[in-house]
């Protein structure tokens, strides 16, 4: 049972306990009492607990303190019985796919998560467990991609195992995602702050305690007291804002792995450790502004860092949040206002003017525009009507219409979306995949090298060995080498997504960039896909308006491709009307009876002889009345007005055009003249389109497939990267490692030149961090750079190499 109130700000969420956003409406019946929720998605869990019998759940809660999140799940069984609800099909139903009876694939969010060795681990710790055929998390967004086989392991066992290795994973739902990025935010702000503070305090009691050391006219008591305020000021920043790579330094070590977390940990325990003995003790130099400088520009680096993963989190989570809370569901006649996740398959649905549209649906009633512009960049509004499909998550624009729902939660056109997109994200290009394994052996060779250096100072000179060792420590940290693939190619990705193209495998843009050859299909293409009416000749002294009215009153009858090019034409309707399948239609139209098809079977219904073929090339019907014949009608294929734009450009960038369809006509011909294809092969079935591929492979060529149809599926899965139309198959998209989702050919060529761009940003960002690397490393080991220098040089060189990678969420230049 649930029901609409208003809650204030400051309400906390009786299930997760996040705050309730003002304005939510979104209550359950618990115990008796009414409980708010967040979002459709808890109270679509409470619901089912409730249902199922699990009250005692909330009963049996931690004293139900909601914002004590981490108290609850200390405890083991409440953990598992928390674990053991998203095994739910109903739970389930907004954040897995389900791809056949017993493959389930979930998008999770990981946290905890901090370097490329956290990603590693997750990895292959999800992998060896039974049922996984497949485990990806993305360092840039730290979301999880999951696949499983249900009837072997339960999703709740492998959320527990993410548990045991020291992380913990949630459902990826936009809202919650959303407040769990705000709370790691605040957290984050909260510690900079300390460290910022802190910092700026040390530092000018430091510089007080250097300028006494260099007149040697400071008193003892005096150098005293600031040695121990600069101890009671930098605890905080070396105890609190420095946890996280404690943290993660203990679970990695646990699990037995080395991450970047480690050395870091290890400097700043280590200068911590010995500016606090030789406070106490009154004997030697203290380095508390190292440790609070180091740990300041530590977290800069990686507050920075956390605000561009965060951005593009958002992007993707922006697609979900497109799709409303409530929706108007249309109950024998009645509105009923109710949240949209409790909308299922066969619900009617009212879509007012100005409204999103709830789910995935085709149009029962009305007709209107909408527009579409957040999934395909297209801006202008697109015309639907009765049987028209729509997207949830797009926007009516002009009349009210009624839909019928066809898909929602994670079968949605938007959850699919979203899913190829972390899919895309996921899946390593062998780039990246190098950095990652470079980037693991990188942290043993500084641990090993500071080590050396530690042996060798120690014989040279004993004073300086820990704090050389300590700048060896930081100043080769790998930070920049982990974040050097994984954002330019999170950037790129979520880049062309909002330019209209999705990407669904993780190798696209890697093969965009090398390409020398792209292949087109040619029917629904290159060319719309539609027949329309390019001539009309009249054999009578009947006007040509009244001609097409005529044909279109008979077409109007047929669900025929051929009766769409006549639907601008309708003015009324045929009566009697008899369709000869595959020969044409016979109707009676004011009382006159006509034919309307192939010449042949046209002229039958006149005595006369059947009239001359017009010679030139395309479809020509033939309109006979049962007096005499009437009409010519030329259809043809229209070509996309930005092909002949787009493949002209390609080939500016180096890429040869060819295209294969398996029409043999001369229409064929006069599409690839028009257009500037330099291949043209035509009359070949889907298996010869693959053997011209692999031919091409053969010759060394790197080929970008681009089709539509049933028929273009051997090619597009067989070619080394295929991309599918908006309006392609089901079958083609599913085969196809991109989409055109803005129907755009030209999109292509923004594709390509990002993908070159992509690869020069990574390659530029791999250099720089090896270069930083090994000018650094020397410096460092022979005492040039301070500890606090190397803390700098180490979060400015990631910096950079973030920077960078953001360059390519702008506009690519028209240059190649």
């Amino acid at each position: 049972m649930n029901s609409r109130v208003d809650t204030d700000s400051q309400a906390l969420c009786y299930h997760c306990g996040l705050t309730v956003p003002t304005g939510s409406h979104f209550v359950t019946r618990i115990d008796g009492k009414e409980r708010q929720m967040c979002c459709p998605g808890c109270l679509a869990v409470a619901q089912t607990i409730v249902d199922g019998g699990l009250d005692n759940f909330y009963r049996h809660r931690d004293n139900q303190n909601a914002k004590n999140e981490r108290a609850r799940n200390d405890s083991a069984g409440q953990r598992a019985l928390e674990l053991s609800l998203f095994d739910d099909p109903e739970v389930q139903q907004s954040f897995v796919h389900t791809a056949d009876d017993a493959t389930r694939e979930a998008l999770l969010v990981i946290e905890g998560i901090t370097c490329a060795a956290c990603v590693w681990l997750l990895e292959h710790h999800l992998k060896k467990q039974p049922g996984v055929t497949d485990a990806s998390v993305n360092l840039t967004t730290h979301r999880a991609r999951l696949n499983w086989d249900d009837s072997e392991t339960k999703l709740s066992t492998l959320l527990a195992e993410v548990d045991r290795i020291g992380y913990q994973a949630h459902p990826y739902q936009p809202n919650s995602e959303e407040q769990l990025l705000a709370r790691e935010r605040k957290r984050a702000v909260r510690r900079l702050g300390v460290a910022g503070v802190g910092t700026m305090q040390v530092m000018m009691l430091a510089a007080a305690l250097y300028a006494g050391d260099m007149s040697a006219s400071m008193e003892g008591r005096i150098v005293d007291f600031i040695r121990w305020a600069s101890f009671v000021l930098a605890t905080p920043v070396a105890l609190y804002s420095a946890r996280p790579f404690y943290d993660a330094a203990l679970r990695d070590l646990r699990t037995r792995q080395l991450s970047m977390d480690v050395p870091v940990s290890l400097a700043i325990i280590a200068a911590y450790c010995a500016s606090a003995w030789a406070t106490v003790t009154g004997s030697g130099e203290v380095y508390f502004d190292s440790v609070t400088m180091f740990t300041f520009f530590l977290l800069v680096g990686r507050f920075m860092e956390m605000q561009a993963r965060h951005r593009t989190g958002r992007a993707g989570n922006a697609l979900l949040n497109l799709l409303p809370n409530s929706a108007i569901r249309l109950v024998d006649g009645d509105e009923q206002l109710v949240p949209a996740a409790q909308l299922r398959q066969g619900d009617r649905v009212l879509v007012k003017p100005g409204h999103t549209i709830p789910a995935d649906g085709l149009v029962r009633k009305g007709q209107t525009s909408v527009d579409e512009s957040a999934l395909t960049g297209e801006y202008l509004p697109l015309s639907r009507s009765v049987d028209d499909a729509v997207v949830g998550g797009t926007q009516n624009i002009e009349h009210p219409i009624e839909i019928e729902v066809t898909e929602t939660g994670g079968e949605s056109r938007l959850s699919t979306i979203v899913r190829m997109l972390d899919r895309a994200q996921a899946e390593k290009p062998a780039v990246a995949r190098i950095a990652d394994r470079v980037s693991r052996y990188f942290v043993a060779a500084t641990l090993i090298t500071a080590a050396v250096v530690a042996s060798s100072w120690w014989f040279i000179d004993p004073s300086s060995a820990f704090w050389i060792t300590l700048s060896v420590l930081v100043v080769t940290c790998p930070c920049a080498l982990s974040l050097a693939t994984p954002t330019a190619l999170t950037t790129a990705t979520g880049t062309l997504r909002t330019r209209g193209v999705l990407i669904s495998r993780g190798h696209v843009l890697e093969s965009f960039a090398t390409a020398t050859h792209i292949v087109f299909d040619k029917t629904g293409t290159l060319t719309e896909g539609n027949l329309q009416i390019h001539e009309v000749k009249p054999l009578s002294n009947d006007p040509e308006q009244t001609l097409l009215n005529i044909a279109a009153a008979l077409e109007a009858e047929s669900e025929h491709p051929i009766a769409r090019a006549f639907i601008p034409f309708t003015a009324h309707r045929a009566e009697a009307v008899k369709n000869h399948l595959g020969l044409g239609l016979e109707g009676v139209v004011n009382g006159v009876r006509y034919r309307i098809g192939q010449p042949k079977f046209a002229a039958e219904l006149v005595a006369d002889a059947m009239p001359a073929l017009p010679g030139e090339d395309g479809l020509w019907l033939l309109l006979c009345s049962e007096y005499s014949a009437l009409c010519w009608f030329r259809l043809d294929d229209q070509i996309r007005p930005e092909a002949r734009s787009a493949v002209d450009t390609l080939g500016q960038l180096g890429l040869r055009s060819v295209m294969l369809t398996g029409d043999s006509s001369a229409s064929a011909e006069r599409v690839a003249d028009a257009l500037h294809i330099d291949k043209l092969y035509k009359g070949v079935s889907p298996e010869q389109k693959l053997q011209i591929l692999n031919q091409l492979a053969g010759e060394g060529a790197e080929v970008i497939m681009v089709g539509d149809g049933i028929n273009d599926i051997p090619a597009l899965a067989g070619a080394r990267v295929s991309v599918a139309m908006a309006g392609a198959t089901d079958l083609a998209k599913t085969n196809a490692d991109a989409v055109l989702i803005a129907n755009d050919l030209t999109r292509l060529v923004e594709a390509v030149r990002l993908a070159r761009k992509t690869r020069l940003i990574i390659r530029q960002n791999l250099a720089w961090a090896a270069l930083y690397n090994l000018l650094a490393l020397p410096l460092a080991a022979t005492g040039f750079i301070a500890p606090y220098m190397a803390a700098i040089g180490m979060s400015a060189s990631s910096l950079v190499v973030v920077g960078n990678a953001l360059r390519l969420s702008r506009r690519p230049k028209a240059s190649s």
